[in-house]
């Protein structure tokens, strides 16, 4: 066994310290684009990781995801309350949509909402950073926490494609270890198994990996 040796404050530093403020949400974005740019319309119908999910609905939250926080990068921008998502209701309604849309219709729709985020964090002054913005969970959190809510949906994401293209260990050394550390102080753990960290990553947020005798988790995000 080994201590977790990072804390969930270090794993939000981690996704807001210098150079390193986007990485993982950029990255995560283009291996998202890269796994659903050889999709046809089968391709996009067959299921996810994510059960009752296929690769239409996932890639759905995924673009409905940046354009919810296309509104907290705009209540940052402007001080005007603009939530995540109207209701669970919307929410719910943005994941439907997919198995409706052509597949070019779900790349485009990925990539459009995925710039769009890119551009408006990017244009966010200092002081809009510290601006204090709600999450759909209802945590109250400065926009520096933004670039790390969208880097675990795009990367994790990416691998519940479940098409052969992402997994765990093509996801970024610094990105796995805010992982691990922040999926282990929410489940409480102080110690973790032995193994590769993109397996730990993937048996912590309670998908698909080659941990022996490691206890089944839940899943997560």
């Amino acid at each position: 066994m080994t201590e977790v040796t990072r804390t969930f404050a270090d794993a939000r530093a981690w996704a807001r310290t210098g150079t390193e403020l986007m990485l993982g949400a950029r990255t995560g974005t283009e291996l998202m684009l890269d796994a659903v740019a050889g999709l046809d319309e089968a391709g996009f119908s067959a299921p996810s990781v994510l059960p009752e999910w296929t690769r239409g609905h996932l890639v759905a939250h995924v673009a409905a995801n940046a354009d919810a926080l296309c509104n907290l990068v705009h209540w940052a921008a402007t001080g005007e309350e603009t939530p995540m998502y109207a209701s669970a209701e919307e929410r719910a309604a943005g994941i439907a949509k997919g198995p409706a849309l052509s597949a070019d219709q779900l790349r485009s729709w990925l990539t459009t909402s995925a710039h769009r985020l890119a551009e408006g964090l990017d244009g966010l002054t200092d002081e809009q950073w510290q601006q204090k913005v709600v999450t759909a969970q209802g945590r109250t959190v400065p926009a520096t926490e933004l670039p790390w809510m969208r880097a675990r949906e795009v990367c994790v994401h990416a691998v519940d494609l479940g098409a052969g293209v992402v997994t765990f260990a093509d996801l970024p050394k610094g990105f796995l270890t805010a992982l691990v550390a922040e999926i282990s102080a929410k489940r409480g753990l102080t110690e973790l198994p032995d193994g590769p960290l993109p397996e730990v990553a993937a048996w912590l947020a309670g998908r698909p990996h080659l941990l022996a005798d490691a206890p089944e988790l839940g899943p997560w995000l």
